[in-house]
């Protein structure tokens, strides 16, 4: 079996830690992760948790991505959607330009069937057709945002703009992807709509918890919370409010705060039985299903890995559930079972993972971190191991 590539997360944190001048133990009390994790991180032999490697960039003073090597330059040239991003980039620089007097925009009917378009496709893992085409209709909806400057329009924009972020944060483009959520806030402060400004403030803590600041995370959750109270009642506000409890859930489980991610997900799981699957509600997937999800998540996060395999195996995917959401469950699922020692069993995992959204597993962190756990256990793996790594470029 091939060795971990040279250039895996623990020999970062390696070179990064050496710039600074620190030893294993310095790094280890900067950080407050256990010596002897950060140890077999740094030699390959344990796996980067996502938790390790925020609370490791935090003490370095780096970006996670810094630590994480995202984006993955070389895989994106191969796919060509390295030159995708510069023309999302350009087109969200327009935002406060007013009307382009080279556009004339399209019905706003048929404006808004291509961004709800967008928004299945890029839940469909279909990331290099979305990236292709969501910058000429951000450039549309944002001249006809200026024109006609009535609050469909405004919302019609925010919606291109999620877009946007959906794309940039699964490539790794995390900058840009924070450039998008800002525009998609700017966007529905004029639509004037209380349930996109509570998911915003959802978004924008999902990007907070990526870098581990944890309690500004739960700042925009409470935030939003409080945010869709302004909102009329009724099931599209009760998704939203589901959502962010799930994601204060999980915010709980990687701060190792197990009492309030269970208080979390139970909140999440009473507001499900009211709302039943509503996978298509602003796309979310909120219901029964995202709390099941969101609980093999939390568990991991707790470093419950043996119950989080258990409750992943009672997960049933209803056959409507996105597919980047169901490749998403698979690699945390193949992430709990590789803890427990189950290697086939996560192996399978990672190949549903691909199997379901292509694309998108191609470019996951936890994809990746697993695979370098499995290929560290160095123990008896199916021969398309390998090829499973060549197509990671690993």
């Amino acid at each position: 079996m091939h060795s971990l590539p040279h250039d895996h997360t623990g020999a970062r944190i390696r070179r990064l830690r050496r710039e600074r001048h620190l030893t294993q133990a310095a790094l280890s009390d900067l950080s407050a992760v256990p010596y002897g994790t950060l140890t077999k991180v740094e030699q390959g032999v344990t796996p980067a948790s996502p938790h390790v490697i925020a609370a490791v960039a935090r003490a370095l003073r780096v970006q996670v991505q810094t630590v994480t090597g995202q984006p993955y330059m070389t895989e994106l040239r191969a796919d060509e959607l390295d030159v995708l991003i510069r023309p999302i980039r350009e087109a969200l620089d327009l935002y406060d330009l007013g009307a382009d007097p080279d556009i004339t925009p399209r019905a706003h009917r048929l404006l808004a069937d291509d961004a709800e378009e967008l928004l299945v496709a890029v839940r469909a893992g279909e990331i290099k057709q979305v990236a292709s085409r969501i910058p000429g209709l951000i450039q549309e909806a944002t001249t006809a945002a200026h024109a006609t400057p009535r609050g469909e329009g405004w919302l019609l924009l925010a919606s291109t703009y999620r877009t946007a972020y959906d794309v940039a944060s699964k490539l790794g483009y995390y900058d840009l992807a924070a450039i998008a959520l800002a525009r998609m806030d700017w966007a529905a402060q004029r639509g004037s709509d209380a349930v996109i400004a509570g998911m915003y403030r959802y978004m924008r803590a999902l990007t907070y918890l990526r870098e581990g600041e944890y309690k500004t995370g739960q700042r925009l959750i409470d935030l939003g919370l409080r945010t869709l109270e302004q909102a009329d009642p009724g099931r599209e506000r009760d998704v939203v409010t589901g959502q962010l409890h799930l994601g204060a859930a999980v915010m709980a489980g990687r701060s190792k705060d197990g009492g309030r991610a269970e208080g979390h997900l139970a909140e999440a799981g009473r507001i499900a039985e009211g709302t039943g699957e509503a996978v298509s509600t602003h796309w979310l997937a909120f219901g029964p299903t995202n709390v099941q999800v969101h609980r093999v998540s939390v568990l991991a996060e707790l470093d419950q890995y043996g119950q989080a395999a258990q409750a992943g195996r009672g997960v049933s995917i209803p056959a409507d559930w996105p597919k980047s959401r169901r490749s998403h469950h698979h690699a945390e699922l193949a992430r709990a079972q590789m803890w427990t020692g189950d290697l086939d069993a996560s192996f399978q995992n990672l190949l549903k993972a691909r199997k379901a959204a292509p694309q998108q597993a191609r470019y996951h962190q936890t994809v990746r971190e697993t695979y370098a756990g499995l290929e560290a256990a160095r123990r008896q793996l199916p021969d398309s191991f390998l090829s499973y790594g060549s197509w990671l470029s690993i």
